[in-house]
């Protein structure tokens, strides 16, 4: 029995989603798999490749042969290489951390009540540029004394 590594479609119209597969060859593409790996998302910004790396390795050891878009998939998480023998590829994009929006929202409505500063840092900056901006500049006591005539 031929033992394949390969892509089963889930997701919408427009946003597909796969799971990463371990599959009889002779099955059909969105049929019975033996293990699911992985999961691909190509839509995302970057793209969401997460994939059992031990697993990967124990059937690729064992012969499954992946499909050619699954093989590109372990070049970029480093699994082919690291079962190739060869350097492991640059670390893969990660999305950054999404800010939480019930801390933001409520920091607005704080904000916004006049209970607490919104964003500290910023208005300290604001804060000190516009004093120093409208406060009339002081003369030092020799600048003081040359324009009275005293010298000291």
């Amino acid at each position: 029995m031929a033992v394949k590594i390969r892509l089963l479609r889930m997701g919408k119209i427009r946003n597909p989603q796969y799971r990463i597969v371990v599959a009889d060859s002779r099955t059909k593409r969105d049929g019975r798999a033996i293990e699911y790996v992985g999961i691909y998302q190509p839509k995302e910004d970057p793209s969401v490749i997460e994939v059992k790396s031990d697993r990967v390795q124990y059937w690729l050891s064992v012969g499954a042969q992946p499909s050619e878009a699954v093989q590109r998939l372990l070049e970029k998480t480093g699994d082919w290489q690291k079962f190739k023998g060869q350097p492991a590829p640059p670390p893969l994009l990660v999305a950054p951390e999404r800010a939480d929006r019930k801390a933001a929202y409520e920091a607005e409505a704080k904000a916004a009540a006049g209970v607490a500063e919104a964003a500290p840092a910023k208005t300290a900056k604001k804060a000190t540029k516009k004093a120093a901006a409208e406060a009339p500049a002081e003369k030092t006591e020799e600048q003081a004394g040359a324009d009275s005539g005293e010298q000291v």
